[in-house]
């Protein structure tokens, strides 16, 4: 059966400004910057305003440089502008996805969607996919994914507890 398309995203560098407290605070000193020269009657808060623009132009390119692909089969991570890494993740391999939202997250739509796999590509770490827009709805997504890859597939994963009893689940 041939691959399918499922879904294809980036992080949302707009909803990290809004979603976040270190996005709240360029904003702040983006427009710092120029307040602070009309009141201050000098040019040197607008550095401010600069500094701010260059760390959310630099958020912005990294949210450019990462683009996550889902098929029916498995997730794929592309990164970097202009030499690209490219990590895959088969859907069946993924034992667990835990998703983390901050308060401001919430509100914004962006959550932190944290997997772990016996893929040979996450090794013993966990792979984090970072400012998901849509969080919650995406990891339901994949983890309807998953089963379906695991039944396809045939796997059933086997747990061994501490006193080395094994448990099918």
């Amino acid at each position: 059966m041939p691959e399918q398309h499922v879904d294809e995203f980036r992080t949302s560098t707009a909803r990290w400004l809004y979603g976040s407290l270190a996005g709240w605070g360029l904003t702040a000193l983006l427009l710092a910057g120029p307040v602070g020269a009309v009141v201050l009657g000098s040019a040197w808060p607008l550095a401010l305003s600069a500094t701010a623009l260059l760390a959310i132009g630099y958020r912005w390119l990294r949210a450019r440089s990462a683009l996550y692909q889902v098929t029916d089969q498995r997730l794929i991570v592309c990164n970097g502008l202009l030499m690209k890494t490219v990590d895959e993740i088969e859907l069946y391999r993924i034992k667990d996805m835990r998703l983390d939202f901050s308060i401001l997250g919430q509100m914004a739509g962006i959550g932190t969607i944290t997997l772990t796999s016996t893929d040979r590509t996450t090794g013993d770490t966990q792979f984090v996919l970072a400012d998901v827009p849509h969080a919650r709805e995406r990891r339901e997504g994949l983890r309807g994914l998953v089963e379906r890859a695991r039944q396809r597939r045939g796997v059933r994963e086997i747990d061994v507890d501490h006193e080395g009893l094994a448990q099918t689940g």
